[in-house]
């Protein structure tokens, strides 16, 4: 019953503050390594900065654990910050290292990421199990948001996207991928997997482009 307890509360002034701080400095803060790390996944400048995806080089108060991570902001309708999720770049044992591939701060409740696109789309939407897959679906003209993480589908999402006739449910190509698509297509019965293999959207952007991408969807869709 916990993860029932909405609405979220919002934002005071000062915490809006805060955030809009970090996130503009994290903007500064890309190295090329990071740069590297975001095409490989499809992501280029301009897509980073319409995202405002930044660097974690100099931590600002609170952010210490989260040095050298990518920063991903999750932003309103109208494009001011709710929140920032971090994203290790470095492929080891994220646990050895006391973090996880994604991290969030400390206490903050699970949020949709890519908001706006709820506002921004017609009778269709899509959703997937990660940010940055839903940063490459916008890429290619599709409205989509995304789910941090492939158990952290809760009610209250269903109820947010309810409206939409048209719901696309992009899951990785693993165990949890699978569950995570069962789930949300279980909660709304408008849902429809979209089938990957091997990887995820980012590994099929990559690999074929956006006609990989539009291709997995049904005729009506990718026409």
């Amino acid at each position: 019953m916990s993860e029932e307890k909405e609405p979220l509360q919002p934002l005071s002034a000062s915490q809006m503050e805060a955030l809009e701080e970090a996130i503009s400095a994290y903007q500064t803060q890309i190295t090329p390594q990071a740069a590297q790390y975001m095409a490989a996944r499809g992501i280029d400048r301009d897509t980073a900065i319409a995202n405002r995806l930044g660097v974690v080089g100099n931590p600002l108060a609170g952010h210490s654990r989260f040095r050298g991570m990518l920063a991903i902001p999750f932003l309103d309708k109208d494009g001011k910050p709710l929140t920032v999720r971090f994203r290790c770049m470095v492929e080891h044992e994220h646990r050895d290292f006391y973090h996880g591939k994604y991290n969030s701060i400390t206490g903050d409740p699970t949020r949709v990421y890519g908001i706006a696109s709820i506002f921004e789309a017609g009778d269709e939407i899509h959703i997937t199990e990660g940010e940055l897959d839903s940063v490459i679906l916008r890429k290619i003209g599709l409205h989509a948001v995304a789910i941090p993480g492939a158990k952290a589908w809760k009610g209250h999402h269903r109820r947010m996207l309810a409206g939409f006739s048209r719901i696309y449910v992009w899951g990785d190509d693993d165990d949890a991928g699978a569950e995570f698509v069962t789930k949300v297509c279980a909660s709304m019965r408008q849902a429809r997997g979209v089938s990957i293999r091997g990887g995820d959207v980012s590994d099929i952007y990559k690999s074929g482009g956006a006609a990989a991408l539009m291709g997995l969807l049904p005729q009506q869709v990718a026409a």
